[in-house]
This record gives structure tokens, C-alpha cells and sequence, in this order.
């Protein structure tokens, strides 16, 4: 009989004490891997929605605050941009692109962008990646809507479909739905027809779904007319300056040929800073500065995934140290058969070295199954594209470790058994 059969053998008899040890290490190592691999495809995401704007200019609490609202959708920007500052804005430098957004409104919980063509034709929602249509064209008037991948495949429309749409981020309903239990202001006089339908980026605007701004100016501009008591529907003629409200502008300088970045940014940036009535932002700095805050709270987790591994390994002594009792006279019998002292502390050691390395192989898989559940749902929920760096160095690194943990944790049950006295266990039990 081998050394490694006595060792399966006596996991065996403790087989329930064994599973739940080997349980609570693969929990540990799966935690620590999956917060290795996340931490860095997070940041990746975030970079990929952010788009190949160089500057967004809104009138937001913060730079950050206007990021997570104007590329992300956290919330609608709360006031907007005056129209002199638009203007202004424009003619201050030789914009490579200019586009005005306006965001307020919703369909079933999901943001609706108002903007213009440019938007799709210069705007690229991830870096060197263009707007692609899955079905139909890009708006080309009014009461037209294109819808992002995601709302497309949540809500089940298709081209032709007829929508109405909610000021504020209540639900709206298609055309020929019972209203009776809608949340929200809808703008029920206001029918929207789907036009197109837009391959998937990976990014939040996934999630949202486009009109031009004139039709946003015209639904709002009705419900101005309608406090002020003027009944009928809205045309472009009858808007005012105070209906064609922007609430963000994303802007570009020229580059030079293959790269991304230009030379007059920080010198634009600061100019516009300051301007006290306006928020600039650089996307890609707001990003790494979240992400600067987040990294504090990643290396708490990973020293709480730590200690949870450590503490898998108590579980392992206490485990052995608590069999050790029930297994001294077998231990005194293979002394008898021959086995030495060294050989029997080896067995010992080996058996929880073995728990440490079956937790840490299950922790691997563990970690695998759950990242993936995870970057599917918010993928699903945010439109966020999470591919998280699955390391094999940190795989091994971490199985490494368990097993380290486990050879320690192993010591005493092993000096215990080393120390095991024959004479005194091999007396008659009666």
C-alpha cells in the first residue's frame, strides 16, 4: 500500500470534514482570483465606453458627474447649456467635431439620447470603432428612432414599430398599450416610428436609444405651450431659443494621421476651465481618476480575500488536529508495519497539502463559472463589455499559495503524528 493510498484513504473516513474544508479554500482562492482578473477589465470597460471624444462640455456638479451622465446615462444632466455658450463654445477653436446631446428622456427605463447625425457619422462609440447598423438607416427627420442593440433585444421591437416616449426615466409604452398604469409624464402625442437598429458596441450606448434634437425641442416645446393654455401640435416653426436646450457637447480637436490624442488638448482644456458657468471633462482622465478611488477598495478586498484564505487554512489544522484523537492508533499500527517517524509526518502533511490543492483547483473553476455569470449580466444590465484577465500566472500563483497555507496548517497535525507514542497507543482497549 503507497503512501498516497493511505492518504486517500484516510480523507475518505473524513470525508464530510474534508469536502467542507476543501469548500471553504476553494471560496477563498475563487474570491481572490476573481477580484485579480476584474480589477483590471473594469477599468477596461469603462475606457471602452468613453468614445473618441476628446472633451464633454455640460453644466453638470462635476467633471465625473458629467461623464457617468453624458456617456454612461447614470442620470439626465440636471440644467442645460444656454445657447450663447453653444455658440460660443463652437466658434473658440477649429473643432474636428461638435456634437450636441440632450438627455431627459426615456422609454421603458431606458435613456433616450436626443443628437445629431454626427453623432453617428463622427462620434465613435468605442475608439476606432464606427456606428454599425444591424437593420434600417440612421434617423433622417422627425419622430424617427434608432435603437441601441440591447433595447432592441429587451424590449422585442422591431422597424416600424410605433413608440411613445416619458419625460423623465419612467416607463413609456408602445403604441396600443393600456396606459392606465404608466409611471410618468408621457408624450403621448408625439408617436416615434423605429428606423434602425444598431450592432452592438459593447458599451453603454447598447442601452439607449437616439432621435434627432429637433424632435426632442418639439416634445418639450408642446409642453410648454400647453402650460402656457396654447392647444395643438408642435412644428419646427414655433419653437423658441428656450426649447432648443443642449445639455452636453462632446467635442474633438484635429489629430495628426494615426494618433488619437492632440497636441493643443491640455492648452483647450484649460481654457474652457475657465469658465465658471460650464463643467469640462476629459473622459479618459475622469476614468482613471474613478478608477484611482476604486483601486483602494479592490486592495481591501483582495486583503479580505486574503485573510479568508489564511483562515481556510486554520480550518485545515483544526480539522486534522481534531481527527488526530480517532487516527493515533492507526498511526501506531503503521509504525508497527515498519513506517518511520519521518514517513508518517510526510503522510500527514501530504493529506493536507491535498486538501489545499483540491480547494485551490475548484476555487479556479469556481472563479471561472462566476465571472462569467457575472460579465453576462452586466453586459445584459449596463451594456458594459467585461473581459476579465484571466491569468494563468495568478491561477497558479493563488493555487500556490492555498497549498503553502495548507502544508502550514499541516505542520502541527504532522508534529502531533510524529510524536505519536506506539507502546502507549497499542495498550488493550479494555
Amino acid at each position: 500500500m503507497t503512501d498516497f493510498t493511505i492518504v486517500l484513504r484516510s480523507l475518505r473516513l473524513r470525508f464530510f470534514s474534508t469536502v467542507v474544508t476543501a469548500l471553504l479554500v476553494a471560496t477563498s482562492a475563487g474570491l481572490l482570483l476573481s477580484i485579480l482578473a476584474l480589477r483590471s477589465a473594469g477599468k477596461a470597460a469603462f475606457e471602452r465606453g468613453s468614445g473618441n471624444a476628446h472633451l464633454l462640455v455640460s453644466a453638470d456638479q462635476s467633471p465625473l458627474v458629467a461623464v457617468l451622465n453624458g456617456l454612461f446615462y447614470a442620470n439626465p444632466p440636471r440644467a442645460p447649456l444656454s445657447r450663447a455658450k453653444v455658440a460660443e463654445i463652437r466658434s473658440l477653436f477649429p473643432w474636428e467635431f461638435v456634437v450636441e446631446t440632450q438627455l431627459g428622456d426615456s422609454y421603458r427605463g431606458f435613456p433616450v439620447l436626443a443628437t445629431t447625425r454626427e453623432f453617428f457619422t463622427r462620434f465613435e462609440p468605442v475608439v476606432a470603432q464606427p456606428w454599425a447598423l444591424s437593420q434600417g438607416g440612421f434617423f433622417e427627420g422627425n419622430m424617427q428612432i434608432v435603437l441601441g442593440a440591447a433595447v432592441a433585444r429587451e424590449t422585442g421591437l422591431r422597424l416600424g414599430a410605433k413608440l411613445v416616449l416619458t419625460h423623465g426615466s419612467g416607463d413609456s409604452r408602445e403604441h396600443g398599450e393600456a396606459t392606465n398604469e404608466h409611471r410618468g409624464h408621457e408624450h403621448r402625442e408625439y408617436e416615434f416610428e423605429v428606423v434602425g437598429i444598431l450592432d452592438a458596441t459593447g458599451s453603454p450606448h447598447d442601452r439607449a436609444l437616439f432621435i434627432s434634437l429637433e424632435s426632442s425641442w418639439i416634445l418639450h416645446a408642446h409642453d410648454r405651450r400647453e402650460r402656457e393654455g396654447v392647444e395643438g401640435k408642435v412644428v419646427p416653426a414655433d419653437l423658441l431659443d428656450e426649447d432648443r436646450k443642449i445639455t452636453g457637447m462632446l467635442l474633438r480637436l484635429p489629430t495628426r494621421s494615426g494618433s488619437s490624442v492632440s497636441g493643443a488638448l491640455q492648452q483647450v482644456f484649460d481654457t474652457l476651465r475657465r469658465d465658471t458657468s460650464i463643467t469640462v471633462a476629459q473622459p479618459a482622465d475622469q476614468i482613471d481618476k474613478l478608477f484611482a478611488i476604486v483601486s483602494n477598495i479592490d486592495g481591501i478586498f483582495i486583503a479580505l480575500a486574503v485573510a479568508t484564505l489564511c483562515s481556510s487554512a486554520v480550518a485545515i489544522l483544526l480539522s486534522m488536529v481534531n481527527s488526530m484523537a480517532e487516527r493515533r492508533r492507526q498511526i501506531a499500527v503503521l509504525r508497527v508495519l515498519g513506517a518511520s517517524r519521518a514517513r508518517v509526518f510526510g503522510i500527514v502533511l501530504t493529506e493536507a497539502m491535498l486538501i489545499g490543492f483540491a480547494g485551490a483547483t475548484l476555487g479556479i473553476l469556481l472563479s471561472a463559472i462566476a465571472m462569467s455569470v457575472a460579465t453576462a449580466w452586466i453586459r445584459a444590465s449596463l451594456g458594459l463589455i467585461i473581459s476579465p484577465d484571466f491569468d494563468a500566472r495568478a491561477s497558479i500563483l493563488v493555487a500556490a499559495g492555498a497549498v503553502l497555507l495548507a502544508a502550514l496548517a499541516g505542520l502541527v497535525p504532522a508534529t502531533l503524528a510524529y510524536r505519536t507514542s506506539v507502546a502507549k497507543q497499542l495498550r488493550p482497549l479494555g
